[in-house]
């Protein structure tokens, strides 16, 4: 056994089953010892970005890590976007990244860079190995810290003489850590502010937007009557028929500002206090007016909906209640595409079970009012701003649960960021509707120069927000990558051909023209 096949053997053994991989030179004694066991599945993704993209949207799904293989600093470097944006989203990935050998470091070749400092910002534990009889150890511990709920994204640096020298063993499963729990005082507190409140709302975001968390929402609404809204961009929530209503926080810092200024007192839930995307002239950063009681109930990083059982236990709220459970679907939307009909399409369509990843930018907003009573379903965000990762993580979130239709909500200009995720599902076969929005622009740009009171741009400005001259043919684009295409240009041609894709195995690539 040598160093690879010490490190494939401990993974196996954790739990971990799928390594997204874009290697080089320096990982390819871990790519041999792929061979050397059973259980770990390899799936190549094209781009660093779409491996760690692709990592995300399959921790958010499965809850339990996955790992990526990347090609020294640079390879990594070429992931880090998706990186920021699993951090945000607490998801659980191991990053495996090779490096010159122990001996080779010295010699500055081209590729050889502080992979360390490159980690660090993305990462919540960081390691280098030095030699072939600590690496085990060492991927039992990355797959540990990864894995301790929420979820934190681990990053092993693996020289490759560390990989290819004799290793003894491979190491035991450790087990990841238990989430704190919150204090009793904490919980006591909560149950005051809202027992004083006059209108409070309860701000719920990460793990309490799990089915367990929102059930224990609902039991605190039925008793109190306080409000229920959920962070602007959620790595994870259940939504539709069986589950409660909630309101999400505005994206505009103005618009956010005025629905949270209604209430006297939040209480906090697996969040952090919500602040402005950007700095805007005239707004501030807190996004909670001043002279509300804010209260924490629960940290991202604690036992939230514990939490929240305690909470609804000390307030003696309902051990169940009654959930909207009547699905009501929009009609079948008929006319001119656009951000209403185009959202309707999809609640209209939708099967029970699936999963939305939504990257749609300013065509997305009206598909959540569109499918609050649609079947049951989970609806991923873009939880970092950083634009790309909705291919990768629909794909990731695929891998994750095969049984289940993703549709990826996409716009064209983001979209553009992983395509190359588009080929990976074709390789893997995966079931993702992927509904792009084409409208020939960064549409989000074109709004925030409206917001900051340019209404006529110059051609300059006009150029870096267009992306017409040439025109994006997606679907050639889609069809080279290996995905069926088609383009509808109607709000009837777009229905029709989501049901036929969400019916019929694989991907798929519908480019609607807005």
């Amino acid at each position: 056994m040598n160093g690879a096949e010490s490190l494939i053997r401990t993974a196996i053994a954790a739990g971990v089953e799928v390594c997204f991989a874009n290697p080089g030179t320096t990982e390819m004694p871990l790519v041999a010892a792929l061979d050397s066991a059973d259980g770990l599945r390899p799936i190549l993704g094209l781009f660093e970005g779409v491996c760690t993209g692709a990592a995300d949207g399959y921790g958010r799904m499965a809850e339990k890590p996955a790992m990526t293989l990347l090609h020294l600093g640079p390879g990594f470097a070429n992931g880090i976007a998706n990186l920021h944006n699993a951090r945000r989203a607490r998801s659980p990935i191991v990053n495996l990244i090779g490096d010159h050998a122990t001996w080779h470091v010295g010699a500055d070749a081209p590729l050889t860079s502080d992979i360390v400092s490159l980690a660090t910002p993305v990462s919540g534990w960081v390691r280098s190995v030095r030699n072939p009889a600590s690496l085990a150890g060492a991927t039992a511990e990355a797959i540990a810290a990864a894995g301790r709920a929420p979820g934190q994204i681990a990053t092993l640096i693996i020289p490759s003489d560390c990989q290819w020298d004799p290793a003894e063993t491979h190491a035991a499963p450790i087990e990841a850590a238990a989430l704190p729990m919150v204090s009793s005082d904490a919980i006591k507190r909560a149950a005051e502010s809202i027992r004083k409140g006059n209108k409070v709302a309860l701000f719920l975001g990460g793990m309490a937007l799990r089915a367990r968390g929102l059930k224990a929402a609902a039991r605190i609404a039925a008793k109190s009557g306080c409000h229920l809204i959920c962070e602007t961009f959620p790595a994870r929530l259940e939504r539709g028929a069986g589950t409660p209503n909630l309101d999400r926080l505005p994206y505009f810092p103005e618009q956010a500002i005025e629905m949270l200024k209604a209430f006297d007192t939040i209480v906090i839930a697996g969040a952090k206090k919500p602040v402005a995307f950007f700095g805007y002239p005239d707004f501030p950063s807190q996004l909670i007016p001043d002279g509300i009681n804010t209260m924490i109930l629960a940290e991202p990083t604690d036992d939230v909906p514990a939490a929240l059982e305690a909470l609804a236990s000390e307030i003696a709220a309902p051990v169940a209640v009654a959930m909207p459970s009547k699905i009501a679907r929009p009609e079948h939307p008929v006319g001119k595409l656009n951000a209403m009909t185009a959202g309707a399409a999809i609640a209209a369509t939708m099967p029970e079970g699936a999963i939305v990843m939504d990257e749609a930018a300013t065509t997305g907003l009206p598909f959540l009012a569109a499918s609050v009573a649609a079947p049951a379903h989970t609806y991923l965000s873009l939880t970092g701003g950083a634009i790309g990762q909705g291919l990768p993580c629909a794909t990731g979130a695929a891998v994750a649960c095969p049984d289940r239709r993703v549709i990826a909500f996409q716009a064209d200009g983001s979209a553009m960021y992983t395509l190359q995720a588009l080929w990976t599902q074709a390789r893997e076969s995966l079931n993702v509707t992927t509904v792009l929005c084409n409208n020939h622009s960064y549409r989000i740009l074109q709004v925030e120069l409206a917001r900051a009171g340019v209404t006529e741009p110059g051609r300059k400005a006009r150029s870096l927000t267009s992306l017409a001259n040439p025109d994006i043919e997606w679907t050639s684009l889609a069809r080279g990558l290996g995905v069926p295409a088609v383009r509808v240009e109607t709000a009837e041609d777009l229905t029709r051909e989501l049901e036929r894709s969400l019916a019929t195995p694989g991907p798929t690539l519908i480019e609607m023209i807005l």
